[in-house]
């Protein structure tokens, strides 16, 4: 059995990676451990790079910490664009040969939530303050709430995973 090091506590993130995986790998059975490291970015990044560095960074704290065969790292972002604030996610996955990345589309914030999270408050919590919701980050996300669960935050994050999870599964063209 392979042991799958998943750089969050957040269940959505969690269900994530489980359905990737088993989508990805059907015939393998697989052990995953949620843990908290620090993804050594601000609570909300902002800007492509800034959110990439954060999942790369989730990947590399967990692996100086824990062991496995695949490590992953998954942290959301949001940029600026045509003076909207759009939100997105990017994946990373380790394992010791390899490394895959993967980007979820992106979608435009309503204007509330995008005002305070330009004030300087994570996306989680600007969307359950102006949804009056608690603890969104963790179910359905903002996704979930613009989209009235058509996605979720597992499902939004699960079809980053598998093309993170392309060179995994087409090693003959990536080693």
């Amino acid at each position: 059995m392979k042991k799958i090091i998943i750089a969050s506590k957040n269940p959505a993130k969690i269900k994530a990676v489980e359905n990737a995986f088993t989508k990805v790998f059907p015939n393998e059975v697989f052990e995953y451990e949620g843990v908290s490291v620090p993804s050594d970015v601000p609570d909300q990044p902002v800007g492509e790079e800034e959110t990439l560095l954060g999942a790369e960074n989730r990947v590399n704290n967990a692996i100086k910490s824990y062991k496995g065969d695949y490590w992953v790292g998954l942290e959301g972002g949001v940029a600026h664009s045509d003076n909207q604030l759009e939100a997105f996610a990017w994946m990373v996955i380790r394992s010791s040969q390899m490394q895959g990345k993967g980007r979820t589309g992106s979608f435009f914030l309503p204007p509330k939530v995008a005002e305070l999270v330009k004030e300087g408050m994570e996306l989680g919590l600007a969307d359950d303050e102006v949804f009056g919701q608690f603890n969104s980050k963790q179910k359905g996300g903002a996704v979930g709430l613009l989209t009235g669960n058509l996605l979720t935050r597992t499902s939004y994050y699960e079809h980053a995973l598998i093309l993170a999870l392309i060179p995994f599964i087409n090693e003959e063209h990536y080693l």
